[in-house]
């Protein structure tokens, strides 16, 4: 018997507490061939994009979260996604296979609620950062530029209130997606402000890999600069 990529999990909703059942993919069926400078993976020709399913949609509620969220809720915020959100949202489940274009709904899902109930910018960049690779991969330049600005301003909110820490995202990283979506909307002044802090991170034991591709995209702007 074939294995699906696929296997059901339940998810309790952080707003409304319901349970709901949402996809997970199965890791051996997740195979990246490689990664872009802004680390979008690549995912080889017939392997499932994993990216499709990192968001989680209540069916019951329509809060739409992912594994990065706080389970704090300030006070109020309950009632701004009542009103907002769940008096509007129509019964539907996410749970089966998902195209581009309903990934894209559920990550813009994410994002409004993100922003309603306040998350930390470096879960929102990571949010937005999503979305412009999904347009990427439809190859929509406007709107993939549109949320790498998003994104940009988000990281670099994020590395002005350091509210990276005590998560994946080191400072280093944060500085690093900093210059090189700013390389990729054209803001080639922060692009090499940034590259160049990431550059001199080495000093005191900086990411050696981060160091490198921050070297490699100086060197691009450096080419074009001289075009």
């Amino acid at each position: 018997m074939e294995i699906s990529p696929f296997y059901e999990k339940k998810i309790d909703c952080l707003h409304c507490k319901k349970s709901f059942p949402t996809f997970k993919i199965r890791t051996k069926f997740i195979k990246v061939s490689s990664t872009e400078s802004d680390f979008q993976p690549i995912y080889e020709d017939g392997n499932v994009n994993a990216l499709y399913y990192n968001v989680f949609v209540c069916e019951h509620c329509g809060f739409s979260f992912t594994e990065d969220f706080s389970k704090y809720f300030a006070p109020g915020v309950s009632e701004q996604i009542n009103e907002q959100i769940s008096r509007k949202w129509v019964h539907h489940s996410f749970q089966s296979e998902r195209t581009v274009f309903q990934a894209i709904q559920a990550y813009k899902l994410a994002w409004l609620c993100a922003t309603i109930k306040k998350e930390r910018f470096v879960t929102v960049a990571g949010l937005t950062l999503r979305l412009a690779w999904l347009y990427r991969s439809l190859n929509n330049k406007e709107q993939e530029e549109r949320f790498l600005h998003i994104a940009r301003d988000q990281y670099t909110e994020s590395y002005s209130t350091e509210d990276y820490a005590n998560t994946q995202m080191s400072s280093v990283r944060i500085m690093y997606m900093i210059a090189e979506l700013s390389r990729r909307i054209g803001d080639i002044e922060m692009a090499t402000r940034f590259f160049s802090k990431v550059i001199e991170s080495q000093r005191v034991g900086g990411e050696a890999r981060l160091v490198d591709m921050a070297k490699e995209q100086w060197e691009i702007i450096r080419e074009e600069r001289a075009k």
